[in-house]
């Protein structure tokens, strides 16, 4: 594939690391103060230099091959303020992160275009938006961590990783967090957790030889996309424990390659072992690293966006799962595209669920 000129807001730092190593030229808009959506490189990344910033307001006289969209913010606003008419009518993208809110029921995703490709994180997501006439992709997960970084376990501890737990709680499940910390020693990184002992954010080059050295992982998001952090975790070959919930029973299989289940006790008792068994997390670990390699590897990554470009460019067709109905079938009922609010930017370019 020829190299594109692609612009893209900074949502979602950690996955913007791994996307712009996709060999494009990746171009990021700018405001003063760089507020939400906005902030460019972003001061924890090592990003190469085909990702460029540019001023807001010049966004409109580049030439561009495509847009990412990946917020209804992007969407309903950004689109109109920065890009110019003719920018609007390029091959779009909406990469969607997010599970619906409030659930799966009422909620139809906010872009109904059939000329835009909408994306998914993960298999579960799709299923579980009403996706409406849109034509939709699935393109799993990867990370791009520093390759130098691999689980020692050194510290007899766990570790949970994600921002703003306490803005999100049972989605996070920061609730689980807390008592299972009553029984096992866990800590916390990421934004906000210094209010409840955590040890706060980790620039993103530093992170991955932090959690390297905890004995285990804990994940217990209740309600979201596979967690970037599951997936750095099992990269660097560590063991992960997590509850069993939207598509990680698909990635981790109990006892192989790691925990899982929705009983926390289960969990508890599987982290405690964890610790008192350092070869047997090593060996969960390895298997965890080699899950990863197989299914979340770059290479992979890099040929289904390029196979979602060729799509865009109109290389390959875009087709579609069959427009799923409303609730009430021929009525609105006051569902169409309200049940879905903007979100806030949990991670701004920093430590990620």
């Amino acid at each position: 594939m020829r190299r594109l000129r692609i612009l893209i807001w900074h949502i979602h730092g950690s996955y913007l690391n791994a996307l712009a190593r996709i060999e494009h030229d990746w171009y990021l808009p700018v405001k003063p103060g760089r507020p939400e959506g906005y902030g460019g490189r972003g001061p924890t990344f090592d990003l190469p230099g085909s990702v460029r910033e540019v001023p807001a307001g010049r966004v409109r006289h580049l030439d561009f091959d495509l847009v990412i969209y990946q917020t209804p913010k992007n969407w309903f606003e950004d689109r109109f303020e920065i890009l110019s008419a003719e920018q609007r009518d390029l091959p779009g993208i909406y990469l969607e992160h997010n599970t619906p809110r409030p659930d799966a029921v009422h909620s139809r995703h906010p872009v109904d275009d059939p000329r835009v490709l909408l994306v998914h994180v993960t298999h579960y997501n799709r299923v579980m938006w009403d996706n409406g006439r849109t034509p939709t992709a699935v393109i799993e997960h990867s990370v791009a961590i520093d390759p130098a970084a691999r689980y020692t376990g050194r510290l007899p501890r766990g570790v949970f990783v994600a921002n703003g737990v306490q803005r999100r709680p049972r989605i996070a499940g920061f609730d689980l967090f807390l008592q299972a910390r009553e029984q096992v020693p866990l800590d916390a990184i990421g934004m906000e957790t210094e209010a409840f002992g955590g040890l706060g954010d980790v620039p993103y080059r530093e992170l991955h030889r932090r959690v390297a050295a905890y004995g285990f992982v804990f994940s217990p998001m209740r309600y979201t996309s596979l967690p970037l952090s599951v997936i750095e975790a099992m990269t660097l070959g560590a063991p992960v424990v997590a509850l069993a919930t939207t598509e990680l029973p698909s990635v981790i299989q109990d006892g192989v390659n790691g925990f899982v289940s929705c009983d926390l006790d289960y969990l508890i008792d599987r982290m405690l072992f964890l610790l008192d068994n350092p070869a047997e997390a090593a060996r969960i670990g390895a298997a965890a690293r080699r899950t990863a390699e197989e299914r979340f590897g770059l290479d992979r990554f890099r040929r289904d966006w390029n196979a979602a470009f060729a799509r865009v460019l109109g290389e390959t067709p875009l087709t579609s799962l069959p427009p799923s109905p409303l609730v009430g079938e021929g009525e609105d009922n006051g569902t169409r595209n309200t049940q879905y609010a903007p979100r806030p930017a949990e991670d701004q370019g920093r430590t990620v669920p």
